[in-house]
């Protein structure tokens, strides 16, 4: 899998409302990840929120999508930031996150089925300003995508991706309780 990590801040870049009026806080309530329509028709995204929000995850998720932008393309994103602090309060925090977890990545195997003439499903890690209430600071937003000559092989890369992603953050977040 292919993973990296960029800043977009300041300008006109997107900015994290981590408190939007829509907000499913699944930190405190697990049970209602059904009533997000994207993990509702997307099981390997219920299962990846699920994970980023659960008890072991040093994140949380605010906000995410999923989408087709071309025939046997299938990208997302999610929100996410430090459980702890509600937002990075330096962006060298959000910076060593992501680096830990790209790092994780690197030796992610992913299936080899339905991967002729395509790339590696992606992951890129966006650092930029988030805002939670009062509080300001950091937050990452996560971009995951695959690209397969069908649509179901795109969802099986995409899933695949999102359960490595899964994996290199609760791995990420026991090095560094350990260390």
């Amino acid at each position: 899998m292919e993973a990296d990590w960029e800043y977009e801040i300041g300008g006109g870049a997107p900015v994290i409302e981590a408190d939007w009026p829509g907000l499913i806080d699944l930190r405190t309530h697990p049970e209602r990840i059904s009533e997000i329509g994207e993990a509702r028709d997307f099981a390997p995204l219920a299962t990846l929120l699920a994970a980023l929000n659960g008890p072991a995850s040093p994140l949380w998720t605010s906000k995410c999508d999923l989408w087709e932008p071309a025939p046997g393309t299938l990208a997302g994103y999610i929100d996410i930031l430090p459980r702890k602090e509600t937002v990075f309060a330096e962006r060298n925090d959000a910076e060593t996150a992501c680096r830990r977890y790209v790092g994780g990545l690197a030796s992610a195997a992913l299936p080899e089925s339905g991967r002729e003439n395509c790339t590696e499903p992606s992951l890129t890690l966006v650092i930029r300003q988030a805002v939670f209430g009062r509080l300001e600071g950091f937050g990452i937003t996560a971009y995951l995508s695959a690209v397969r000559p069908r649509r179901t092989d795109a969802a099986s890369a995409l899933g695949a991706a999102m359960a490595a992603f899964a994996d290199a953050l609760l791995e990420g977040a026991a090095d560094a309780a350990a260390g």
